[in-house]
């Protein structure tokens, strides 16, 4: 065997040092300070990034360095170059997609989880991560008050993990799903019946359920978005269901796989967990309940009807970093059996071998996540329940339902005016949100529901409170008008152009009417905005 030149090694132990314990405890602090300052500040920030495509590349060098620079001169450049391309998720006044939530107790936990740094692959690699992990999954299915069948240890085979986001856990879910339908298939027919597998959600199911489906090999012919009806307030209904189910078996096909959602990204629709669970019994199909979005609210005992039927449910995901205070990234997943998890998704190399996982008496969380190597996730999620405890989460919850009902409607829109048409209509809300989003004062974003383009605001930020709600409900009146007032100029310009120029006066008031000016409010008559702005469903 060769040797390590003494020279060599004497050059590399005097140098480059990167865990440095002075050097870390300085730059931890320096983090800290930036961390702090940059939450006192977010709301000086203009909500969406106000720049263009390319823009890094413009401030920051093309090329990596050579010598080591300065901690200061690092946070310099964060401060010079990334922040300004920051679309702010913690920014009070972010009303866009879904709330991103954040807490002193998920930082720290994050920090010391990173520090910590295990990869937590078998129980051996890392105990204390496996197990804590599986302590926190069964502390929140507690809250959830989810049935012991999900728990570690419970009745029967249930368990959970805890993955990056529910997309994951929707991928996991299917492979299982379809291993367990092929089997069911029988006939010694396996794979060969892959093709006729078919996966159902609506058309408001997140849209990774599609793109999971094709990773799954589901072919994309039989993934069924079922479609939604305003009068069950986009909810997927069980008789749409049944109907499609029925047809596809009555072809041949074999029933999978059923998605259920509680709070649609799009919409926050709420699918009837319990009478789906039982149509999808008819066919022996998985279901998976994807709680994502509003889950978390469950934990508060006035919000658990939302989940009831769950007891009928093969899956359920939820993710805390959505609406219960962690940061990015985590997603609880239970399952009632996790035996058909492990059984598609489980490795076995001869370097991971070890006695605890051969005895049977541990769970690998490996064979539960579609990769092998894992992040230490359970200890922000534990210092967060642990620190705050259920009473200040179950307020912190309320306290957002309470900002979101003072609003009075996640989706609204301009209404149509004077024989507009939706694509009229469409156009001068695309206007509203483009004016919103440009003042950089709050950030939302819009979906299509039915035939109709709309507004959303979703209220959840963790350091939003009622007079950024109230705020954003000002700035929506103020570009709402200008709209309207920009609408009546064009119809008018367009209706005149075939007359004798205007006289001045007329010509001043068009002028006024641009720039929204108090004068012509006066001599019109005024707008009444609880009709000209309506929620989803009133009009």
């Amino acid at each position: 065997m060769g040797s390590i030149d003494a020279n060599l090694a004497t050059s590399f132990l005097g140098g480059f040092k990167p865990l440095d314990l002075d050097d870390l405890r300085t730059q931890l602090h320096q983090a800290v300070d930036f961390i702090t300052d940059y939450y006192k500040h977010v709301d000086s920030h203009p909500v969406l990034a106000q720049v263009e495509p390319g823009y890094l590349r413009r401030i920051l060098p093309p090329t990596p360095p050579g010598p080591a620079a300065a901690f200061d001169s690092v946070l310099h450049e964060l401060r010079r170059g990334v922040l300004p391309g920051m679309t702010h998720w913690a920014s009070p006044s972010f009303f866009a997609y879904f709330p991103a939530t954040n807490s002193a107790a998920s930082l720290a936990g994050d920090l010391v989880a990173s520090a910590l740094n295990p990869v937590a692959f078998t129980w051996l690699a890392s105990p204390a991560a496996t197990e804590l992990e599986a302590l926190v999954l069964d502390w929140l299915a507690h809250l959830l008050r989810l049935p012991q069948r999900f728990h570690h240890g419970g009745a029967g085979r249930g368990g959970g993990v805890l993955l990056a986001t529910t997309s994951e856990a929707m991928l996991c879910t299917l492979v299982a799903a379809r291993d367990a339908a092929l089997r069911r298939a029988g006939g010694g027919a396996g794979v060969a019946a892959l093709p006729r597998l078919v996966a159902y959600g609506s058309d408001q199911t997140h849209s990774t359920f599609v793109k999971a489906c094709r990773i799954a090999g589901f072919d994309p012919a039989l993934v069924r978005c079922v479609a939604t009806r305003p009068e069950s307030e986009f909810a997927l209904e069980p008789a749409r269901l049944r109907e499609a189910m029925e047809a596809d078996a009555a072809a041949g096909l074999v029933p999978a796989y059923v998605c259920v959602t509680v709070g649609t990204t799009s919409s926050t629709a709420v699918d009837p967990v319990g009478p789906i669970a039982e149509v999808a019994s008819l066919f022996g199909a998985w279901v998976h309940v994807d709680a994502a979005y509003a889950g978390s609210a469950c934990i508060c005992p006035e919000f658990r009807g939302y989940l009831d039927g769950v007891e009928r449910a093969d899956s359920v995901s939820l993710s805390p970093h959505k609406w219960l205070l962690t940061c990015l990234d985590c997603t609880c997943l239970w399952v009632r059996d996790t035996r058909p998890l492990t059984e598609a998704l489980e490795t076995d190399p001869e370097y991971l071998r070890n006695g605890p996982s051969e005895s049977g008496r541990v769970t690998d969380l490996k064979d539960l996540q579609v990769g092998v190597g894992r992040r230490f996730r359970g200890l922000k999620l534990w210092m967060v329940l642990r620190a705050y405890g259920a009473d200040n989460l179950q307020a912190h919850i309320r306290g957002d339902v309470d900002m979101a009902r003072a609003f009075e409607g996640m989706c609204f829109r301009l209404r149509p005016r004077g024989g507009m048409g939706e694509e009229q209509a469409a156009a001068e809300n695309r206007k509203l949100l483009e004016l919103i989003n440009a003042s950089g004062r709050a950030y939302m974003t819009h979906t299509v529901l039915g035939p109709k383009y709309v507004l959303r605001f979703a209220v959840g930020s963790t350091l939003t409170e009622h007079r950024h709600v109230a705020q954003a409900w000002e700035l929506i009146k103020e570009m709402a008008h200008a709209v309207i007032m920009s609408t009546t100029v064009t119809t008018t310009t367009t209706a005149a152009a075939a007359l004798p120029p205007p006289p001045p006066m007329l010509l001043l008031l068009l002028l006024l009417q641009q720039r929204g000016r108090s004068l012509t409010i006066r001599r019109m008559k005024p707008y009444c905005y609880s009709r000209l702005i309506s929620q989803l469903g009133d009009y």
